[in-house]
């Protein structure tokens, strides 16, 4: 028996995360230069001045390790966020917090929950993990056509083997979010044995009434994990630095399995200095908004339909020539995101770029439609 074939089964049968395409890549295959890449959800204005300073800076000694307990960015997170420092597990990007909180719950035998077309990460996790994974069908929720979650069905699938709920609120790839009084609800009538991880990544850019800010729940549910990151409006994702919130007795666990180091000195750096810059996350907001509204007219006036949004994204329903259209845009040095391996091979996710990207894009569907 080879060594592949000794690996766990589990391991064995997991797909790779499959990232959007790098410029650099691009560019090189097809000889050209100023591609554009509206493929991963970036922030198109780049990172804050004062976390670049910060990280010119933090350069001096990268012969040192970094400060494994990360205390600098967590009391900056403190003061910004009103917690505690025992409520803060510092990733290696959100990403790392969501496989730890599957390390410290699942395992063969048991089970986690989460919606059909959520992020695939949650899916990787439980599989590694060897614990079953139970997908609720999607459904309308908040006026948005079917592909949000349905809390009834979550919580129709919950049983003893549960241990782990994800949620993306929004959710990627779709944009769909969650009312406060819906989702709250929701939390409060599942077993506190089970954690509920409320993902957050898209949080600072959702400006609605009913958009609730979980964190301010957490004195009510020990069972909470709350996880955001650095990588989307903060404009680090180069960086790999995201958090989790939750109970110091849940955060105890987590630190546990965390890998020692997991931030290094230039990501903890960077973070903490972009907490700092209020003025760039408004201005990243403003550019948001504007963004997402600019495309939502330009397919609505050519009856093309999407998946209505609320993070930095638009995912766009382009029927049986979807592959085609992906390719004729990378033609044309434009790279956008194929959703197909989240079983929607009829959409592409767009993600919102400044105006002279956007200008880019439509040209260039122009052209290909």
């Amino acid at each position: 028996m080879s060594i592949i074939d000794s690996a766990l089964v589990q391991i064995r049968q997991l797909h790779p995360y499959s990232p959007g395409k790098p410029i650099e890549e691009l560019e090189r295959e097809l000889g050209i230069n100023n591609a554009i890449k509206l493929a991963s959800n970036e922030n198109p204005l780049g990172c804050s001045p004062l976390a670049r300073a910060a990280l010119e800076k933090a350069g001096e000694h990268n012969e040192l390790y970094p400060d494994a307990n990360a205390y600098y960015l967590k009391q900056k997170l403190c003061q910004k966020l009103g917690i505690g420092d025992n409520q803060i597990t510092i990733g290696n990007g959100s990403n790392d917090v969501l496989d730890l909180v599957a390390r410290s719950f699942l395992d063969a035998g048991t089970e986690a929950i989460f919606s059909q077309y959520a992020f695939m990460v949650y899916a990787m996790v439980t599989q590694a993990c060897g614990a079953t994974a139970r997908v609720a069908p999607a459904s309308a929720n908040n006026g948005d056509s079917s592909y949000g979650h349905d809390l009834d069905a979550m919580a129709d699938l919950i049983n003893d083997r549960t241990r782990v709920i994800f949620i993306a609120n929004p959710n990627n790839p779709t944009g769909t979010w969650l009312r406060g009084d819906d989702l709250r609800a929701f939390i409060e009538a599942v077993p506190e044995s089970i954690a509920v991880v409320v993902d957050e990544a898209y949080f600072e850019y959702v400006d609605l009434a009913q958009y609730p800010d979980t964190l301010q729940w957490l004195d009510r549910f020990d069972n909470l994990v709350v996880t955001r990151t650095f990588s989307k409006i903060y404009g680090l994702a180069g960086l790999r630095v995201g958090y989790s919130v939750s109970s110091p007795e849940l955060c105890e666990l987590f630190n546990r399995v965390r890998q020692p180091f997991n931030g290094n000195s230039l990501a903890l750096a960077a973070a903490q200095a972009a907490l700092d810059d209020d003025e760039f996350v408004e201005r990243s907001r403003q550019c948001n908004s504007q963004g997402l509204l600019s495309m939502q007219h330009w397919f609505d006036r050519r009856g093309i339909e999407y998946i209505p949004s609320v993070g930095n994204f638009l995912t766009v329903r382009f029927g049986d020539n979807s592959s085609q259209v992906y390719q004729d845009l990378l033609q044309r040095g434009v790279i956008v995101r194929p959703v197909a391996n989240y079983d929607m091979p009829e959409f592409l996710r767009i993600s919102v770029g400044t105006e002279d990207q956007l200008q880019q894009l439509y040209r260039s569907l122009g052209e290909i439609l």
